[in-house]
């Protein structure tokens, strides 16, 4: 069988061509077109249809602050999903989103009728607040794993999960109490990492707006030096005390 004709300028590896042809499909590194390439795209073009659906779906009566309130509840854990599969940590960001849906779908349940699960509006199941608990699961794990070293970007994200729970509050969806639950919950899920697939478990909130100073600038670039050398420095300097012999 004759192998397919590769475009000018471009080398056949092992009988396949390494660029896009009639025939065969570009391959851009060693695992493009593996599975797990495949997974990941796939991944990526799933959560922009669904957020895309997601900032489509409310009503156009509805107000306008409640309709971002709905957005962030799936916007923010679509973004972080696809962040995830990036990584390749998607398995332990869906574990985690599934216990903490979990986690709010039973204390719903298991309040329901008592005061603190009714809704401003009447109504039953308000404890804790899902919306919140989505939105604060999906901005924590952003921040704290896809914006590490973006503190400005974690704290918007932190930023629009704080405003779908006050969105929740002004639609008389939620009580104060409600929101702050939800927003524990998805904060303590989101912030979280049960190390499937990655190095360890950790915790991390991000928003690390400076990192600490290398131990050269504490000690003073002295080799084993003490903490207390740049006060050792300043007391010579004043002649508080006589330098060290050499």
């Amino acid at each position: 069988m004759t192998p397919a004709r590769c475009t000018p300028g471009v080398r056949a590896v092992h009988g396949r061509c390494t660029a896009v042809t009639a025939k065969t499909p570009a391959i851009a590194g060693p695992d493009a077109g593996s599975p797990r390439a495949v997974a990941k795209s796939n991944a990526r073009h799933c959560c922009a249809g669904l957020l895309a659906l997601a900032l489509t779906a409310a009503p156009a009566a509805a107000d306008p602050f409640e309709q971002f309130g709905t957005a962030m509840k799936y916007g923010l854990p679509l973004a972080a999903a696809a962040c995830a599969a990036d990584q390749d940590r998607l398995e332990d960001f869906a574990i985690r989103g599934l216990l903490q849906a979990a986690l709010v779908w039973g204390m719903k349940s298991w309040f329901d009728g008592e005061p603190l699960s009714r809704r401003p509006s009447g109504e039953g199941r308000g404890f804790p607040s899902g919306h919140t608990a989505s939105a604060f699961f999906g901005a924590s794990d952003l921040a704290g794993k896809c914006f590490s070293d973006k503190p400005l970007a974690g704290a918007a994200a932190y930023g629009a999960a704080g405003l779908t729970g006050w969105s929740r509050i002004h639609a008389g969806e939620h009580s104060a109490p409600q929101v702050w639950t939800g927003a524990l919950i998805g904060l303590s899920f989101g912030a979280a990492s049960f190390g499937i697939g990655t190095d360890g478990a950790s915790f991390s909130v991000g928003l690390r707006f400076y990192a600490a100073p290398p131990c050269s600038l504490l000690c003073g670039n002295i080799p084993g030096g003490a903490p207390d050398a740049p006060r050792r420095g300043a007391r010579q300097a004043r002649g508080a005390e006589p330098p060290a012999p050499v």
